[in-house]
């Protein structure tokens, strides 16, 4: 671009010398024709002079028209990349609104869904904001805290479908920790499959780099097989019943000889999961019978 200006100056200047060396063959000739009535000496002397300026004005004259029409090309082209950019920006705000009403239109999807599933629970959407984990935990942090909203350490996590996915174990202002259903510190009464037998579902730390958690102190005499369905009892006023945990994957004698364990695949993995429910308050089947007498 600095040398195309640079050319424009110079195209301006040389013009202008091309154009007085013009003026005056032209004014030399005129003179010669009106004193000799004829070219005469002075018009011959001056043809010959010119004759070289001429070619030489000629061919300044053929590269500053080439130099022009790149200056007028590249003008036109510089006025369409302008058009260009202007259309993209338009472009790209147009695609963020689109992505914004869209995410929008999700979130309020969900948030719908888990009202019609779970109409006895009050509870927060959330936003998964960032994951963490280690050989000894699994957390992540949602974007609510007691600022602005009302959750509360010990509230359980679910998804829209009411699959449950963590515990809230840690409450800032605008931001909350919650770990996962895999984590070593969680544990959760359990019902299993549809006979309703009890257990405890738990973290394990052998179990958690596979994905897996443990059901444990299975009711004595009650089978357990793969594939059985695992969801909270509501014991202990913890977390609402029936939230799904996972499926039965194996089981196993405890090494003592006493007592039953199964490993528990979680139903929902936990390290794709956008929107959460925390749920604030709920009222299991039990307490409504109570409360009902």
């Amino acid at each position: 671009m600095g040398r195309l200006i640079v050319l424009k100056a110079l195209f301006n200047r040389r013009s202008i010398f091309i154009a007085s060396i013009a003026v005056l063959i032209a004014l030399t000739t005129i003179i010669s024709v009106n004193v000799f009535n004829s070219k005469g000496p002075v018009t011959g002397i001056a043809d010959v002079i010119s004759r070289p300026l001429r070619t030489l004005a000629s061919n300044v004259a053929r590269v500053f028209e080439s130099i022009y029409s790149s200056i007028y090309r590249y003008d036109n082209l510089m006025a369409d990349y302008e058009s260009l950019a202007r259309e993209l920006t338009e472009r790209a705000r147009d695609y963020r609104e689109a992505r914004d009403l869209r995410e929008e239109n999700e979130r309020l999807r969900i948030l719908l869904k888990f009202r019609e599933l779970h109409t006895g629970y009050e509870h927060e959407q959330a936003m998964v904001s960032n994951r963490s984990g280690s050989n000894w935990s699994s957390s992540f942090t949602i974007d609510i805290g007691y600022a602005n909203s009302n959750i509360a350490q010990g509230n359980g996590v679910a998804t829209e479908y009411g699959v449950l996915i963590g515990q809230v174990s840690e409450v800032g202002a605008t931001t909350s920790t919650v770990i996962t259903i895999l984590d070593t510190t969680f544990s959760a009464g359990a019902f299993i499959g549809d006979g309703g037998g009890t257990a405890t579902v738990k973290g394990d730390f052998s179990l958690m780099r596979s994905g897996l958690m443990m059901l444990d102190r299975i009711d004595d005499g009650f089978a357990v097989l793969p594939g059985d369905s695992i969801v909270t009892s509501g014991v202990g006023g913890v977390f609402p019943a029936g939230l799904v945990v996972g499926k039965v994957v194996e089981v196993f004698r405890h090494n003592t000889g006493i007592g039953r364990y199964a490993t528990v695949k979680p139903m929902r993995d936990t390290d794709t999961i956008t929107y959460v429910f925390v749920i604030t308050s709920f009222e299991n089947a039990s307490q409504a019978e109570e409360d009902a007498q």
